[in-house]
């Protein structure tokens, strides 16, 4: 077994522990914004949950997920060990102090300003300094894996990179690049307010840094699931990767087109120019396209896989597939809501259809059905697939493993497909509480109540998860053959320079984020008498 899966292990557990913490949050929210509750008496504990809920799930959750895959990637697809291990445990570490130092102000309702931070509200400073140190931990990692390929690539000079290693890279240097408007809005708008130094903030350019990282993670949180999707799922299933090809063009234009596009989340904000909100709008739109390419590449992987198993007819493979297998379950269920949540994406980049759903419930059930739909229900995936080799035991809960899988699936439908519905009522995000003996929203009481029901099964789908992975800890101990990633049809004995490498895409990246971000951050940044009072959450006046 490889030596990194104690590190591995420890960022799993302490990745599922945030999610399942804050899954419980997200469900207590639907209760109490339900009919259900007869009503908060301090509506500030939802926006302390809200907060801790967001935070939790966008920065710990995922990063620890794309961590500790891309540590087991490096010995499972290079085949050595990990260099750096003990710098890898110091960034786990780093995350963990993080973590707590995060959530203690929040906890105590000094840091009530969701994870997107929400100026001109300005919590406890450690809430700002825990985020600041999550993301060093992460950037430790970005660094191990670019050392790692490099040392890799010079003792194998020409060999084309492993796909998951190149996707995974891929992953690292998109996080690296896109925290960093976070990280400036942190360091330079928020902190000096925090510390004291200032009592003033500029919260329109504060806003425009933060869509810097606001959608481009998205992509970060995206990346674990496709790595999955190209070189476990085929595998899983009995097949062949269609294309390796395909899938280095797909990371590749994540990393391009990723960046460029965070402005479309202010689209309402007075302080960005029609201009740059049209240009961000036309590369949102361009982000599809490595999504479509996976998608058909995928596809044509599965049905590779099905024919292999004697599937015949144009569409009589389907039946052919192993329904039985979890990991067939969690493409097809991830692909579905993939697809929901896509669909619901072309109205949110409109310009002008983006006016009719702004801050309302349609926006939560977008983002939940590509997050908490599309991408979690992936990782669930990896972990299965990767336990055995963890633990060096068996996961031989099966049945356990589909009704977790499906109660997943189906409780993310029973919650986001009402938001979406009440949002084009107008139902807004972020109210602590609505009073439903208003006739204007009574007949939305209905839809509410549903999204409650649906959060149970997700609750129940997330302790059933946890059950699975405690009984592998505790099963029988098996001989398990080497790990493999999925074969293509045709294995490239060489690779075009272009596909085997990242610097002129890097390039591409950063030139592009310069040319959509450059002139609205630099306008904004010169303009004088931009600043309002900074207001400070948690202090009584």
């Amino acid at each position: 077994m490889f030596r990194t899966r104690k590190l591995v292990l420890a960022h799993f557990w302490l990745a599922f522990a945030a999610f399942l913490l804050a899954l419980i949050l997200g469900e207590w929210q639907m209760y109490v914004r339900s009919p259900l509750f007869p009503g908060l008496s301090n509506p500030e504990l939802y926006y302390r949950s809200v907060t801790a809920h967001g935070s939790a799930m966008g920065y710990v959750f995922p990063t620890l997920v794309a961590m500790g895959f891309g540590y087991a990637i490096v010995e499972l697809a290079l085949k050595r060990p990990l260099v750096g291990l003990r710098w890898a445990w110091a960034g786990y570490a780093l995350i963990v102090l993080g973590t707590v130092m995060a959530m203690v102000p929040v906890a105590m309702g000094l840091a009530s300003v969701l994870y997107t931070f929400y100026p001109p509200m300005v919590g406890n400073v450690f809430y700002y300094l825990g985020v600041v140190l999550v993301v060093v931990g992460s950037w430790i990692w970005v660094a191990l894996m670019s050392i790692n390929l490099r040392l890799w690539k010079k003792d194998n000079p020409g060999v084309p990179i492993p796909l998951p290693m190149f996707a995974n890279v891929a992953g690292a240097y998109l996080w690296a690049w896109t925290s960093v408007g976070a990280s400036l809005e942190i360091l330079f708008q928020i902190l000096p307010v925090a510390l004291g130094f200032k009592s003033t903030i500029d919260a329109g350019l504060a806003r425009v840094l933060f869509s810097w990282t606001l959608h481009a993670i998205v992509y970060f949180w995206l990346i674990p699931s496709y790595i999955a999707f190209y070189t476990l799922v085929p595998r899983a299933i009995g097949g062949r990767l269609y294309s390796d090809t395909m899938g280095r063009v797909g990371f590749i234009l994540f990393l391009v087109f990723s960046m460029p596009i965070g402005i479309h989340h202010v689209f309402q904000d007075p302080q960005v120019g029609e201009g740059f909100k049209f240009v961000h709008a036309i590369f949102t739109g361009l982000v599809s396209v490595p999504t479509l390419l996976t998608i058909f590449t995928i596809t044509a992987s599965v049905e590779i896989a099905a024919r292999l198993r004697g599937g015949r007819g144009a569409l009589g493979w389907v039946k052919a597939l192993p329904w039985h297998n979890p990991m067939m379950l969690a493409v097809a269920f991830s692909f579905i809501l993939l697809g929901f949540g896509g669909a619901g994406g072309i109205i949110n980049m409109s310009y002008h259809l983006d006016f009719t759903i702004h801050n309302t419930q349609w926006i939560t059930g977008h983002f939940h059905l590509i997050f908490g739909g599309a991408i979690v229900i992936m990782y669930f995936a990896i972990a299965y697939d990767l336990w055995p080799h963890l633990t060096g035991k068996a996961l031989e809960s099966l049945g356990l493993m589909r009704l977790q899988l499906w109660l997943w699936f189906v409780g993310m439908i029973v919650v986001t497909f009402p938001w979406h519905y009440v949002g084009i009522l107008g139902i807004p995000r972020r109210m602590a509480y609505f009073d439903y003996s208003d006739p204007a929203i009574a007949p939305q009481a209905m839809s509410v109540t549903i999204t409650f029901f649906g959060g149970l099964l997700l609750v129940a789908s997330a302790l059933i998860f946890i059950v699975v992975l405690l009984r592998g800890h505790a099963a029988r101990r098996v001989e398990l053959p080497e790990f493999r990633f999925s074969m293509p049809v045709h294995m490239p004995a060489r690779v075009p320079v272009a596909l085997n490498s990242f610097a002129l895409w890097l390039g591409l990246m950063i030139a592009l984020t310069v040319v959509n971000y450059g002139y609205p951050i630099l306008k904004l940044a010169t303009t004088p008498e931009t600043s309002v009072p900074a207001v400070p959450v948690g202090v009584k006046p």
